[in-house]
């Protein structure tokens, strides 16, 4: 029999993307999502689907009913505006909601938790770019505090209850199935408005950079990860940044958008320059990216072409 792979998340943009790869992969997929940002249209037709937030009291049940070898963890309240307004929401999904997921790991025998963390807020404002896995965490926004508790929780659970786990530090992910009209994704935001002719606003100078990574290179980070990195932390990304003035540049060319954008206040919680160095898991897990920022943007405005 195939291995069992429960992904919570799995309707949303990243978490979708990975229940293809796992699929293609041989393996068995089961989803949790309460779809509140993730959509039916995501989900693949061979994955078994729970519609259920990670904070449920069903979630123990979901577990022992199918017995999953290896959780996904991408299910999470992931905006640093919301988790800056309302800290208490942030951390009741994103650590409670967490910690409801791990308990039942722990009570249906699974082998190993996969965890997206996120380099692109743990850092804060880093030392010095691109940040590597051995900085300081000094998170600016309580999403980014969360992110760090759960890396912590992880090692936890290892130490006490021999649950393996590989985090991954994600960067900017982008690519198709990203919500356009979501608080993250500029690229997504960016190129609808451009199909639409509307106008856009940059946030801040345009100058902060931030490290791209399309989401099918992060699809194979996770597929590694099932088997490899016991026990680690891994940066994701090119460890180049990427200003946002350049993002909408290369945008404005694909799409032929004839404006300027408009420029307002900076956001809270926002810091200046962010790349990640992924040596780590070039070297310990073969992983490195694939698809460069120009083929990804294309992709991904083909497809907001295709679906609207």
């Amino acid at each position: 029999m195939a291995e069992k792979v429960l992904i919570t998340g799995g309707a949303g943009f990243i978490g979708s993307h990975l229940a293809e790869a796992y699929i293609q992969a041989g393996y068995d997929v089961v989803i949790i999502d309460n779809l509140s940002a993730g959509r039916r249209a995501n989900l693949p037709s061979k994955a078994c689907f729970y519609q259920l937030d990670i904070r449920d009291p069903l979630i123990p049940q979901v577990f022992l009913e199918e017995r999953p070898a290896y959780v996904n963890h991408h299910a999470a309240l992931a905006s640093v505006r919301l988790s800056v307004e309302d800290p208490q929401k942030d951390a009741g999904v994103n650590i409670l909601g967490t910690l409801n997921v791990l308990e039942s790991c722990v009570k249906a025998g699974v082998k190993k938790v996969i965890y997206a963390s996120s380099g692109g807020v743990i850092y804060g404002d880093p030392d010095h770019v691109p940040s590597e896995e051995c900085d300081p965490v000094r998170p600016l926004c309580p999403y980014g505090v969360t992110k760090a508790a759960v890396e912590m929780y992880l090692h936890y659970y290892s130490q006490v209850h021999g649950l393996a786990y590989t985090t991954l530090r994600y960067p900017n992910i982008y690519g198709p199935r990203q919500d356009p009209q979501g608080e993250a994704g500029v690229i997504a935001i960016f190129a609808r408005k451009m199909l639409r002719a509307e106008p856009i606003s940059i946030f801040g100078s345009g100058e902060q950079e931030r490290d791209y990574l399309y989401v099918g290179d992060v699809a194979r980070a996770n597929l590694l990860a099932l088997k490899a990195g016991d026990g680690q932390a891994y940066n994701l990304g090119w460890g180049r940044g990427v200003s946002v003035t350049e993002v909408f540049q290369r945008l404005k060319a694909l799409t032929r958008y004839p404006l300027d954008p408009t420029f307002q206040p900076a956001r809270k919680g926002e810091v200046s320059k962010n790349y990640l160095s992924a040596a780590k898991i070039q070297r310990e897990l073969g992983w490195q990216p694939r698809v460069d920022l120009q083929e990804g943007m294309r992709r991904t405005v083909a497809h907001l072409r295709e679906n609207g």
